[in-house]
Order: C-alpha cells, then structure tokens, then sequence
C-alpha cells in the first residue's frame, strides 16, 4: 500500500528529529565524560603519558594542573597534547603558564598548535612560556626556540605578533630562560594563584629542568628526564604531594641510557628521600610498558607510597 505524500514527509520529518535527538544526546554524553578531575582541589591530569616514541599508543609527555575546576598550568607541550587538552574540557584563557622540562620535539612539539589556536580565544591574560637555558645551536634557549617559531623570520611568521611587546591578538606570549647548568634554584614566578621554582636536572647533554608547581595548600614537583647524578631532586620534592616523574628505562638498563633516565630503584630513592606522598609515572616508553610489576618491585624496596603508572587522560587528585 502507498502511504500519502503528507504521512511520508511527516515519518520522514520524526527520523530525521530522531536522528538530531541521538546525535545531541551522544555529544552531551561526550562532552560530559571528557571531564576527568574533581571539581575541588589541586589535581593532576595526564595528557601525554608517552615518550614520543610513533608506536608506543600514547601522546607525548605533558601534564595539566587543575585547581578548583581550573586548569592553571600546563607543563610540558608534547605531541599530541593539544588534543588531549581539548578533551579535557580545560580552557586556555586559564592557563596562566607552559613550564618545560626541556625543549625537544617530543616536550614541545605541540607549542605551535596552541599557540595556533589561541588565535581565536578571548584571553586577555599575559600568557608564560618558561622553560630551559640554551647552550649552543642545537640546543637554543627557550627565548630563542620562540624566536626560531614565531619570530618575523620564523617558521611560523604569522604568530610573531603575539611575542612582540606590544601585541595585537588581545594577549601577549613572555618567553623566559632558567638555568639549565649549576645546581641553583630558581623562582621567579608568582601570581596570585601559582607559585613555579625550578632547578637543573642532568639528562645527558640536553638542557632540562625540573618544575615545583605550589597551588593552593599543595605541591606538584615534575621532574621530567634526569638521571640523578647529583641527587638534587630529593631535596627539591621535599614533602610534596606529588612526584612526577618519566619511567623511560627498566632496571637492568646498561650504557647511555644510564646517562638520560634514572632506573626504578633510583626513583623509588628519590621519592623516599624526597616524602612525596605519591609518585606518578609518566614518559613511560616501549622499553617499560609490560615491564610494570618488574619496576614496581625495584621502586618498593626504598619508597612505601603510593606508585601510579600514568596513562593518557587519566587524573589523579591530590
């Protein structure tokens, strides 16, 4: 039997409601899911818990600090983090600074996509980029990677705007260098919100730091790669909430690796002699992955705390 053309469009018209109704219904579901901290407190939330590596199924290291259902501070810019960051449900307008460990691709890859799409945020705030001293051409100051981006020469020129003193895209970028060499902690950098302190850390022959966050009544020390050759960083994390910390190399590790990563027994000192009240396990590469139980053993021999291997998207409260 042929239905009349007026019961067709009307069957037609509810499919197509039907359709819009599931399709908002999954988005909301979506939207709402995409939210991983609490709405009280300081948290942690992993947006890249790789190692850059192209077949390790993860973003690059990167890690979001929330505070009261406000993320503040970015550390560390990974490939791959911007999306993560997206799904978090953050604001950018927030993000008072990017702290970096250091600057190679797989710690600061993502820069020019958030910077990119900044472009179109309504922040007005003065945003931050702090990050290690240079020490020759292949490993440029955290300024001048800015300037080799985003600069009028650079690779980027149409953002060079937003690194002048006098921006025109509602915000201005600062760019500052710390100390990658000596052992002297720096901090200079307070608001009304976040306090950042840092220091030296040796991972090989690269420039890298390690980043106290202080927010709130809490503490969050990321001290990205180092292998501990001067035993600073137990001092620096001392009685903080939460030690995190990259878990590249398993404990029968030999040769140069020795010279970028701390093996698992020595994590598990430092976050002993540091009192961190946890530690959390980030820059997990294929060498450690499936290796967990093996480095959780090493770890527990000297640090009774909690041990928390990191995984994109995941957020851990303080």
């Amino acid at each position: 039997m042929t239905l009349p053309s007026s019961t067709r469009i009307v069957r037609a018209f509810i499919r197509l409601l039907s359709g819009l109704l599931l399709s908002m219904s999954l988005a909301s579901t979506a939207l709402s899911s995409s939210k991983h901290c609490g709405d009280e407190g300081v948290w942690v939330e992993i947006l890249g818990a790789g190692s850059g590596e192209l077949n390790d199924g993860q973003a690059s290291p990167s890690y979001l600090i929330w505070h009261n259902d406000v993320a503040r501070v970015l550390v560390d810019a990974g490939a791959g983090s911007q999306v993560a960051f997206e799904k978090s449900g953050a604001s950018f307008e927030t993000i008072e600074a990017i702290a970096l460990t250091q600057l190679r691709p797989d710690h600061s890859g993502d820069l020019p996509a958030y910077l990119g799409a900044a472009q179109s945020d309504s922040r007005e705030m003065r945003l931050s980029i702090i990050g290690p001293s240079g020490d020759s051409a292949a490993n440029p100051s955290t300024r001048e990677l800015m300037q080799r981006l985003f600069g009028a020469d650079g690779v980027y020129p149409y953002l060079a705007n937003a690194i002048k003193p006098r921006a025109s895209l509602g915000y201005r970028i600062r760019s500052v260098d710390v100390p990658a060499t000596g052992s002297k902690r720096w901090a200079r950098y307070q608001t009304k919100h976040v306090k950042l302190s840092a220091i030296p850390v040796h991972h090989g022959d690269i420039p890298a730091l390690a980043w106290r966050i202080e927010i709130g009544d809490q503490s969050v020390v990321i001290a990205g790669a180092f292998n501990n050759s001067k035993n600073l960083i137990a001092n620096f994390a001392k009685d903080t909430d939460a030690l995190v910390v990259s878990h590249a190399i398993p404990e029968n590790s030999r040769g140069k690796l020795l010279e970028l990563y701390a093996k698992p027994s020595q994590l598990g000192r430092v976050a002993a002699q540091a009192n961190a009240r946890m530690m959390i396990l980030g820059h997990r590469s294929t060498r450690t992955r499936g290796r967990e139980s093996i480095s959780r053993n090493a770890m527990e021999d000297n640090y009774k705390g909690s041990i928390l291997f990191a995984n994109d998207g995941e957020c851990w409260g303080l």
